[in-house]
């Protein structure tokens, strides 16, 4: 089966998968006190230029995003995000059950949270009848496939420490908007003064395996805790770290960004062409369109893809590391069948 439903339905990258071959072998001191594990932090930590930062490796987004929030907040805070965030739809509200602290959520018209959206939020300081404000937690790309620059991010990080919260970036394709906006990781992120964000890796060509990056010393103190307790810590860690060895170290982690953006532009250009309306600009590796519900009814009889929105007839692909031309020209053929 080849389909466009999500970037995670896609197989693991050769060299990634050679990476975990290589690792097994002999015996390896468990839950990250292995070789693999301190290259895979080192390998990160040139990435960003920041010697002083450790690392943490889970095995998914979701847990990822859990554990960071958790060591940004306490249950009287709260954390402001986009209504269509992935950690208000699509974890089953775990960033409230293990956090405690509430989700406050912001209409937008495309995924992005900006100063003017978030400001009225900001109310309720030092008043004990009130959730305090804690985090605004943003993807990056956001969920409706657009890209924050390094500038729009750099104003939400200015909002936030000047009320005393932090800035937490989702980062599950943050690859995709380095990538879109041409900048490094350390332009991305360091330099716009994030405070903590996760690096996906299963959705851009790992078998399994996202990391966590605290660049506050304080919230990095309490993590290794915080992802025991969330049954997050992998016991043969060296399998999930020696992935993140050639991800980090060879660039795949840009070059499969760069590819599924490549082939998201090519599919959206030729559904254009065909007559397809889309509903979000095209700043990554997802491509938002509208179409009668049953033209989109039987052409998902061939390929696997969500509805975003069915109200409004609006559906949702993704392109991965390894969609081709081929699967391009296949799917635009069924278009006009």
């Amino acid at each position: 089966m080849r389909s466009f439903g999500s970037d995670n339905n896609s197989g693991v990258h050769p060299q990634i998968l050679q990476a975990i071959v290589d690792a097994n072998r002999d015996h390896a001191i468990g839950y990250g006190d292995d070789p693999w594990t301190e290259r895979a932090k080192d390998a990160l930590r040139q990435l960003i230029a920041l010697n002083d930062v450790e690392p943490l490796f889970v095995f998914n987004g979701t847990g990822a995003n859990v554990i960071a929030l958790q060591a940004c907040v306490r249950p009287f805070h709260s954390i402001i995000c986009a209504s269509t965030a992935h950690i208000a739809v699509d974890e089953c509200g775990a960033p409230t059950l293990f956090s405690g602290a509430p989700l406050k959520e912001i209409d937008t018209p495309d995924g992005k949270l900006t100063p003017e959206l978030v400001l009225p939020y900001l109310i309720g300081f030092g008043v004990e009848h009130h959730s305090q404000p804690k985090v605004i937690a943003v993807s990056q790309t956001t969920e409706m496939g657009t890209a924050y620059s390094p500038q729009e991010l750099r104003s939400l990080a200015d909002l936030a420490h000047e009320h005393d919260m932090y800035l937490f970036v989702d980062g599950t394709r943050v690859a995709n908007a380095c990538a879109y906006h041409n900048v490094s990781l350390k332009e991305m992120i360091v330099e716009t003064g994030v405070d903590i964000f996760t690096f996906g890796g299963t959705k851009n060509g790992l078998m399994m395996g996202e990391a966590i990056i605290p660049l506050r010393r304080e919230l990095a103190e309490n993590m290794k805790y915080i992802r025991k307790q969330s049954a997050q810590l992998y016991s043969k860690m060296r399998y999930m770290s020696a992935q993140f060895i050639p991800y980090f170290s060879e660039g795949i982690w840009l070059d499969n960004a760069r590819w599924s953006n490549r082939k998201a532009q090519q599919l959206a250009e030729a559904m254009q062409k065909a007559g397809v309306e889309l509903t979000q600009v095209v700043q990554s590796n997802a491509i938002f369109f509208r179409m009668n519900k049953d033209l989109a009814d039987k052409l998902r009889e061939d390929y696997f893809f969500y509805a975003w929105d069915e109200a409004a007839d609006e559906y949702r692909l993704v392109c991965s590391w390894d969609t081709t031309d081929e699967d391009i020209e296949q799917f635009v053929k069924h278009l006009s069948i």
